[in-house]
């Protein structure tokens, strides 16, 4: 595992306590486990619409909310797992719990009723089509 370095005089934690601090630190974990809470999220755009690609892996279809209110696009997931196995007199239990919520402001352009998501293979498509007014004119611009 690294350690974020200090610099020359303080190279060591001082006491254990700092060295605790540093490892249950967020940003520590999520190098660690790679996934910091907040998925990342490609978004690319087209003559007629948008679309998000929210990296989501272990998730399944079930677990998403996609809600829009003020122009406000809100993706969230919650998923819990439980495993239990009870063998030869032991008992082991493993719960796993994940989550995040990412929140994105429309343009005005973005046609919110006929907003459409899909998952597949771990990524999560949210495709935002664009009202029919707002659909890109290409135009040619001679450099003279």
């Amino acid at each position: 595992m690294l350690i974020k370095w200090r610099g020359a005089n303080d190279a060591v934690p001082s006491n254990f306590s700092n060295w605790m601090d540093d490892f249950f630190n967020a940003n520590e974990l999520s190098r660690v486990s790679g996934f910091n809470g907040k998925p990342a999220v490609n978004i690319r755009e087209t003559d007629n619409s948008f679309t998000l690609e929210v990296a989501a892996p272990g998730f399944g279809k079930e677990d998403f909310n996609i809600n829009v209110e003020n122009d406000l696009l809100t993706i969230s997931a919650n998923t819990e797992t439980k495993k239990e196995e009870d063998e030869k007199g032991y008992t082991r239990r493993e719960f796993s719990y994940s989550s995040f919520s990412r929140s994105f402001t429309l343009p005005d352009s973005v046609n919110a009723d006929n907003i459409k998501g899909a998952y597949t293979n771990g990524i999560l498509s949210v495709e935002l089509p664009k009202k029919a007014e707002a659909a890109k004119v290409k135009k040619s611009v001679k450099v003279s």
